[in-house]
């Protein structure tokens, strides 16, 4: 017999078109209002709206979210770091798709 090890796997899968309210997202990441408020204050995700009654989100937020949250628990960045990297690794992806671009 074969040892087997089977994974279980969850996600959201979102387009970039998708809006989100404040619950939404907070139950996305699995996080509480006062985690989103933190990621919104330090500039990771950008709510449209006046207030957080109001606040959508775009599929990017979910992913930039839970980056941001991998970063501070994994490695000990705090929000202003995973924020940095965040922009960093975006200016990266960007650059490779340009670079990609001069291949064809």
């Amino acid at each position: 017999m074969t040892n087997e090890r089977l994974t279980l796997l969850s996600g959201d899968v979102l387009e970039e078109e998708v809006e989100l309210t404040l619950a939404e997202l907070c139950r996305s990441c699995r996080a509480p209002a006062e985690r989103v408020f933190e990621l919104v204050e330090e500039g990771i995700i950008e709510p449209v709206g006046r207030n957080p009654a109001h606040w959508r989100f775009h599929g990017i937020h979910v992913r930039r979210a839970h980056c941001a949250f991998r970063l501070e628990r994994d490695l000990g960045v705090n929000l202003a770091g995973a924020a940095l990297a965040l922009d960093l690794l975006e200016e990266l992806e960007s650059l490779r798709s340009r670079m990609a671009g001069f291949g064809d």
